[in-house]
């Protein structure tokens, strides 16, 4: 494995996790990061560590590093985020991809793209698999991190086949755990929140639509096996727990885990919400041996206390 690790989006959620394990695994990390979503506060532990360094730098603009690789996870990943400024969204999808896939060519590095399940929109195949091309609306609000993503993946394959650049690509479901935006709007940060301060928990349309949870550290896991994987094996490859739960039992667990009287109450389902989303993974099963391992109950637990801690709750 190449030591000398650039980490775009770092200081996010999923970023800090994989700064985390990166560093522990001995490997030297540069952590980019513009800090729009992402927080000092998620690495704080990790400055001063001599194999960490963060920098401020928005992959809209061109970087100049020496790396041997380059996890791109930078962009806003919650829709109250990419849709507060869907243009500035789409350009750190699209022109964040092109400037460190031109990174990546010039310093012979691999890249890892951190797509999403969304490239999938609201499926007509369940469980989504890889080679379903997905039904995505090109001109919803929802779009510019949709087809951004999209766009990205395009540019990876066509610098794979153009420069024969080593990438991966991989599709992340749904993923919780500590160090979730308080206000991104997620639902499981929404409703562990909501429970905590005693509020009524917010369900959009009538709960009965389908999410799969995956914990974060088998999230991570699974990304340093694909990123790690033999060169040809460039995916897209779906990463996510495959066991399905409807909103409204999510909701009941999270409500029990706090041990709170939150009540539900219903608003209307925002645009171009999916009903169902389920990953199949018998792709990262048989390519990269990864199945997740943490159960959402366990997952759930460290997420109420990382939230108890932050809410003083």
């Amino acid at each position: 494995m190449d030591k000398h690790l650039l980490v775009t989006g770092g200081a996010g959620f999923l970023g800090s996790h994989l700064c985390d394990r990166l560093v522990r695994d001995g490997s030297s990390v540069l952590c980019v990061d513009n800090f729009y979503t992402g927080t000092k506060k998620n690495i704080v532990h990790l400055i001063g560590n001599p194999y960490f360094e963060v920098m401020r730098h928005d992959v809209t603009f061109p970087l100049h590093v020496e790396v041997g690789q380059i996890y791109n996870l930078a962009c806003p990943a919650s829709p109250v985020h990419y849709q507060f400024d869907p243009v500035q969204t789409t350009k750190t999808s699209v022109h964040g991809a092109i400037n460190m896939l031109g990174l990546a060519k010039r310093v012979k590095a691999r890249i890892l793209q951190a797509s999403t399940s969304e490239i999938y929109g609201d499926p007509e195949v369940h469980p989504a698999h890889e080679s379903y091309w997905g039904r995505v609306n090109p001109i919803g609000a929802r779009s510019c991190y949709d087809e951004g993503k999209r766009c990205a993946e395009t540019l990876f394959f066509d610098y794979h086949r153009q420069h024969q650049l080593e990438i991966k690509v991989m599709r992340i479901f749904n993923t919780f755990g500590p160090r979730m935006h308080p206000q991104d709007g997620r639902v499981v940060s929404n409703f562990i929140v909501q429970a905590l301060r005693g509020d009524d928990i917010t369900i959009y349309g009538t709960g009965r639509q389908t999410r799969s949870f995956c914990y974060v550290d088998d999230l991570i896991e699974g990304m340093l096996r694909l990123m790690n994987s033999p060169v040809e094996f460039t995916g897209p490859v779906n990463i996510g727990n495959p066991d399905e739960i409807t909103i409204l039992e999510l909701a009941e667990r999270i409500i029990r885990l706090v041990g709170g009287r939150s009540k539900l109450v219903y608003a209307p389902l925002p645009e171009d919400d999916p009903k169902q989303r389920q990953p199949d993974i018998s792709l990262a099963r048989a390519a990269l041996g990864w199945t997740p391992s943490v159960s959402l109950e366990d997952g759930l637990k460290e997420t109420v206390a990382y939230f108890r801690k932050l809410l003083n709750a």
